[in-house]
């Protein structure tokens, strides 16, 4: 945005001269349309025949780290009281350990200590308060773990983790009042410092995740040999989370079930909350068979070995079309500049759209997936995935990336595949291995001298031409076009008579020819409205069937990203809700809040003055209003006046560079086209 800024000041202090109308109009309001989105959540279908004796008996351990969610909100607060309308039989047992939260919203739970209790047919009892604990502290888990197995015996066992969750690279169970989360090497740890992993026979039936993100290959391949089977979800879950009451009740009623037909109820009766709750067009859940893991992992370390082979050879140009295929594969959290990266991509659409240029092991990975995720449940606009997500550095961050490396669980040829994209180049006692047919190396460290794959400044100020339509487009060389994973538009409102620069954000609105390496503006004096007033937006993730945008405001006067899909069918935009952010530490927020009639919404943009010497882009509160009953976001007029327009290009590794500048003028719905001479 500083270089987008530096062009616009530039470039505008000279269009002061030339411009023939320098005011701008208001937007006009349009009706509001009711409508929900007609994007419908699919299942995947199976049927799982009981397959344990209805007597046996269970124990459900349920790891409840309160976190901000409970001392918020009480989420873990409304979680428990689900399960306690459940009436246990003799054979179930649930034994639960609380803490992690600053404050607890209910008369039970003390905030100053770690709690146990136990619940069964006799109802809840506290077992032990402890001394304060930190739950995200691996010997902590590890003591419950060990305390349920030395205390409790039974035929089978379940084991909850609910929190916050951020994906591989961060783990899971943030507790708010030390900072700490638990990664996946001490997920590991903590079971086999109580459990002999036996693939075989594995001491926990189900291991589930009532938290964002967690359904990671790496999650599923560090519990190998500690559960038959793992329930998690790809996406960042809505703060209702599991619906207790239904997925225990409906277990209590069968206990002759075992991990995938009782996986496939947490999914069901989670989805129909999310129905009710109307937050269910970005839920998924998945559940993962680990008596399929032998072939998934080999299948996992073949892709990654054979793109790390190809991009050996031609690096810049591999790298540069596998991007492409993460920008357009289904990924999770968010992933912008303004949201943060959890660089979590769903690995069957990250093979489906890059098969061309891995094609020997693309199909068996995708097989492999889909063998091995036997159930899974998903929102209409998170229904492209296999259920299994990995890695990918979106962000280009060297931070997530080490942290990703670290990762036990994580296949080799990912770790060096990743570190080949951001250092630029491959250790040197990798490369005779690189012909190998399995790549096993130990974690390299950071290289001294770290060398530049992708060298965007020769796209700075790239010179912009009219075609013979007047229209504005770029016209890029191959070499160039090796550079780039994707191409934007960013657009910012001039108001000379007022000073001011007002940036309205980014979009995939472009006549995009990849092939020829031209890319033509598709301006049309419009921009996404909410119920008339201009947002601005920064795109999400784009594919064949729906763009994804997030949208900064504050609602009810606190700061959120409202999160939106664009329906190319139907010409239309859809509002799915609300959430915050990620944290500093990479952990999500799970609340997705939905709009109501009479919250009070204010539109957030960036600006800075045009005659002004700002160094930054400063965010600044433009329109506040009240919404109705069914708010709605519509492409606009945006007005006579002034705009500046430019092509953004952005690397595989996040860094990004920009044209020079168009300048459209609107003038009683006439547009007129300038260039940035330079």
């Amino acid at each position: 945005m500083r270089r987008f800024r530096q062009a616009v000041q530039r470039f505008f202090l000279l269009a002061i001269f030339i411009a023939a109308s320098l005011a701008a109009t208001g937007c006009t309001e349009v009706p509001l349309e009711q409508g929900a989105a007609p994007a419908k959540p699919s299942v995947k279908s199976a049927t799982f025949e009981d397959t344990y004796n209805a007597n046996d008996t269970w124990l459900i351990q349920w790891y409840l780290c309160g976190t901000d969610l409970e001392s918020r909100s009480g989420a873990a607060s409304a979680d428990f009281q689900e399960l306690l309308n459940v009436k246990l039989p003799a054979n179930v047992k649930v034994l639960i350990q609380t803490g992690g939260a600053e404050q607890w919203h209910n008369n039970v739970v003390p905030s100053n200590a770690v709690e146990r209790y136990l619940y069964d047919s006799s109802g809840l009892q506290r077992l032990a308060t402890l001394p304060d604990a930190d739950m995200g502290n691996v010997d902590t888990l590890a003591d419950f773990v060990r305390y349920g197995e030395e205390n409790y015996k039974a035929d089978h066992r379940i084991f909850i983790f609910w929190d916050h969750g951020g994906g591989s690279a961060v783990g899971v169970c943030y507790d708010e009042r030390t900072g700490n989360f638990l990664s996946l090497n001490d997920l590991r740890n903590a079971f086999t410092s109580v459990y002999t992993a036996a693939p075989d026979n594995p001491p926990f039936e189900l291991i589930g995740f009532d938290a964002c993100l967690m359904a990671t290959y790496d999650t599923v391949n560090a519990l190998d040999g500690i559960a038959r089977y793992v329930t998690a979800s790809e996406e960042v879950e809505p703060g209702i989370g599991w619906n207790y009451t239904g997925w225990v009740g409906d277990f209590v009623n069968n206990t002759a079930m075992g991990g995938a037909k009782l996986g496939q109820t947490i999914c069901d009766t989670y989805l129909d909350a999310c129905r009710r709750y109307n937050v269910q067009d970005t839920a998924t859940l998945s559940v993962i068979d680990l008596a399929k893991l032998p072939m998934l992992r080999h299948s996992y370390e073949a892709f990654g070995l054979e793109a790390l082979r190809a991009a050996h050879k031609n690096p810049r140009q591999f790298f540069s079309h596998f991007g492409r295929g993460a920008a357009q594969a289904e990924n999770y959290g968010g992933n912008t500049r303004r949201t943060g990266y959890t660089n979590m991509v769903d690995i069957v659409d990250l093979a489906k759209t890059n098969k061309a240029i891995v094609p020997g092991t693309a199909d068996g990975l995708i097989k492999a997936v889909d063998d091995a995720v036997v159930y899974k449940v998903s929102g209409g606009y998170r229904n492209r995935g296999g259920g299994l997500s990995g890695f990918y550095s979106y962000s280009g961050d060297e931070g997530s990336l080490a942290k990703y490396i670290n990762l036990e669980s994580a296949p080799a040829s990912l770790k060096l595949l990743y570190y080949y994209l951001i250092y630029g180049q491959i250790p040197a006692d990798v490369v005779p291995l690189l012909e190998g047919d399995t790549l096993v190396s130990p974690a390299p460290e950071p290289p001294a001298e770290p060398q530049q794959l992708f060298d965007i400044s020769q796209l700075e100020d790239l010179p912009v031409q009219l075609d013979a339509n007047n229209n504005a487009f770029v016209q890029l060389t191959p070499e160039q076009m090796e550079l780039l994973s994707s191409v934007h538009c960013q657009l910012a409102y001039i108001d000379v008579e007022g000073d001011v620069i007002l940036y309205l954000g980014s979009d995939a609105d472009i006549n995009a020819d990849w092939d020829a390496g031209i890319f033509t503006d598709n301006f049309r004096a419009v921009w996404p409205m909410l119920d008339g007033h201009p947002v601005y937006v920064e795109i999400v993730e784009e594919n064949d069937g729906y763009n994804l945008y997030s949208i900064p405001i504050k609602l009810n006067g606190v700061e959120c990203n409202l999160q939106v899909a664009y329906v190319y069918k139907d010409e239309k935009y859809y509002i799915l809700g609300a959430r915050h952010g990620l944290e500093s530490n990479g952990m999500s927020s799970r609340e997705l809040i939905q709009l109501r009639e009479g919250d009070e919404i204010t539109t957030l943009h960036y600006g800075m003055s045009i005659s002004g010497d700002d160094s930054e882009l400063t965010q600044v509160e433009v329109d506040t209003f009240t919404i109705g009953d069914a708010p709605q976001i519509k492409d606009e007029n945006i007005g006579d006046g002034n705009y500046a327009y430019g092509f953004e290009f952005v690397t595989p590794t996040g860094e990004s560079a920009l044209s020079s500048l168009v300048l459209f003028t609107v003038a009683n719905g006439e547009i007129t086209t300038e260039v940035d001479v330079q």
